[in-house]
C-alpha cells in the first residue's frame, strides 16, 4: 500500500506548528521527526486502501447474494424431492 505522503506532512506540520514557542527553533528537524515516526507507524499496520477496501466489498456482496441463491435454489430441489434421500450403504 502506498502511504499519501502529502496526509503525512500536513499532520507532521500540524504537530511541530502545536510546539511551544520554544521549540520553534528546532521546528524544521522535529517536524522531519515526526513524518518518519507516523510514517514508520503505518507502515507497520496491515492497511489496505480504500479501493481495495470497496473492491473486496463489492466481491463478498455478490458473493452473499449468490450463495443465498444457491441456497434458496437448494432448499426448492430439496422439498420437490421429499428433503435429503438417506445415504447408500
Amino acid at each position: 500500500m502506498k502511504i499519501d505522503t502529502a496526509g503525512l506532512d500536513e499532520l507532521a506540520k500540524k504537530l511541530s506548528d502545536a510546539l511551544p514557542a520554544g521549540l520553534q527553533t528546532l521546528k524544521a528537524d522535529l517536524e522531519g521527526n515526526f513524518r518518519a515516526v507516523l510514517q514508520a507507524g503505518l507502515a507497520r499496520m496491515d492497511l489496505v486502501t480504500r479501493q481495495d477496501f470497496d473492491v473486496q466489498s463489492g466481491v463478498l456482496a455478490r458473493t452473499r447474494a449468490k450463495l443465498e441463491d444457491l441456497e434458496a435454489r437448494l432448499a426448492a430441489l430439496e422439498a420437490r424431492h421429499g428433503g435429503a434421500e438417506p445415504p447408500a450403504a
